[in-house]
């Protein structure tokens, strides 16, 4: 085109996009009132007449911390598998990001909370009425959510294709993680709720057994490509679109199961992608990937970066940030990543940015101009420039922009962006800029 819980008794390690971002907030569930025969009699009949909930309803749903939050009901079926074909509905957290997005049990839900379902038609009218404050807020939310180039129509029709979860949780090596987001298996896929990926190959497969026996066969013990670097235990493969298509795409199925932002790119041959692995006795496990065009007319050094939810904290992000720079100064480039970037994306990047620059400028004698920096970072003039306004470090005086590096003020903003992760070792690197073989 990005947490793991170590058990003894199992090989696996569920991964959940919920033990590292956006947590919900502590929420107090009142007790319920004792009621009257007749109150509950009335109560259990308005349930009866509101079932099935409506899609757009919204309504309280006890979630996994064991509190109830508030969710809208994006879709619906009939689940034949209880013997009573009760609707499970496929909810929305309101406070949280998509990517909590789940189907759940009816008994899941506090029916006495039930809000009837606003007609969209009718909710897109009071929208379009209400412009200045209801789209400057969309705005906000679009940009912290990687869509800002999205009209409001493109935003919602992007939603509407992707707004159920098809596949809930893969197996990856030694881990299953629940997926976050919606991605466009083939069709053949649809009624699968788990997939088996080869760790090494990432061909998938709908049932266990299946991947055992490809296990069997497979030869793999790496990516296919070059390995481009080699420190300690990681590793890093340049793997070429084109040469290896297979396993290009089946990467970009992978990832789209992690990134709400990206359109999944089915013309892998324009791309390289650097997939950064940690290694044992059997084999390079995949932790996380980068893409890149080969010929970006934008100058960007960056199309996707994923790091696989059970690998998420170690730095590896940065790591893969950090890399793709190295490049780009071994290409005699300055590179930026592509827009839009994802919500820990830009985080990320922000404090990826913050860091390089701040510890040049503490470390610099003299005047130093941003043309330099850029050509020291191989960091594109623009983002420099964001950067160090978004620390209210430069300002614009006479005609020009003038850096103010206050050294106490340098240390607090360092401090703030936490630290560098896994170092490159520029040394370890072994590579030599892409070049279209004729």
């Amino acid at each position: 085109m990005g947490s793991s819980a170590n058990t003894e008794t199992t090989n696996f390690t569920t991964a959940s996009p919920s033990s590292n971002h956006n947590h919900p907030p502590t929420t107090v569930v009142a007790s319920n009132p004792t009621h009257t025969p007749s109150e509950l009699d009335s109560s259990k009949k308005r349930r009866t007449r509101m079932l099935p909930l409506e899609v757009g309803t919204r309504v309280s749903c006890l979630w996994r911390d064991g509190k109830y939050h508030p969710v809208k009901v994006i879709e619906r079926r009939k689940n034949h598998s209880d013997g009573n074909n009760e609707y499970e509905y496929y909810v929305h957290y309101t406070e949280f990001n998509r990517r909590l997005d789940e189907w759940i049990r009816l008994d899941q839900l506090d029916l006495d909370s039930v809000e009837c379902a606003l007609d969209e038609k009718v909710e897109d009218k009071v929208t379009s009425l209400k412009m200045t404050r209801h789209q400057k807020r969309k705005i906000d939310e679009t940009h912290v959510e990687g869509h800002e180039e999205l009209d409001a129509a493109s935003l919602r029709e992007h939603e509407e294709f992707t707004k159920v979860k098809n596949i809930a949780t893969i197996e990856l090596g030694k881990y299953e993680i629940e997926t976050w987001y919606f991605s466009p298996f083939p069709p053949e896929y649809n009624d699968c709720v788990k997939l088996f990926f080869c760790e090494f190959c990432l061909n998938f497969m709908k049932r266990k057994e299946q991947l055992q026996r490809h296990m069997r066969k497979c030869d793999l013990k790496h990516p296919p490509g070059d390995e481009i670097y080699r420190s300690s235990t990681l590793s890093m493969f340049e793997v070429d679109g084109k040469k290896n298509k297979v396993y290009a795409q089946n990467l970009c199925y992978l990832a789209k199961l992690f990134l709400d932002h990206k359109t999944l790119y089915y013309d892998v041959d324009l791309f390289l992608f650097y997939i950064l692995c940690e290694c044992d006795e059997r084999g390079c496990h995949m932790v996380g990937y980068f893409s890149k065009e080969k010929h970006s007319e934008e100058a960007y050094n960056l199309a996707c970066i994923l790091t696989l939810p059970p690998y998420q904290r170690k730095g590896y992000g940065k790591f893969l940030i950090a890399f793709s720079y190295e490049l780009s100064k071994k290409e005699g480039k300055v590179g930026t990543p592509e827009r839009p970037l994802s919500d820990l994306g830009l985080v990320s990047y922000r404090g990826y940015w913050t860091r390089i620059l701040l510890d040049i400028l503490k470390k610099h004698k003299g005047n130093i101009s941003i043309k330099e920096l850029s050509d020291m970072t191989a960091i594109k003039a623009e983002d420099i420039l964001s950067t160090l306004q978004s620390l209210e470090l430069i300002q614009y005086r006479k005609g020009q922009h003038v850096i103010c590096a206050d050294p106490k003020v340098l240390d607090r903003h360092l401090k703030a962006a936490g630290r560098g992760g896994l170092d490159v070792d520029v040394s370890k690197m072994i590579w030599t800029p892409y070049k279209e073989q004729s």
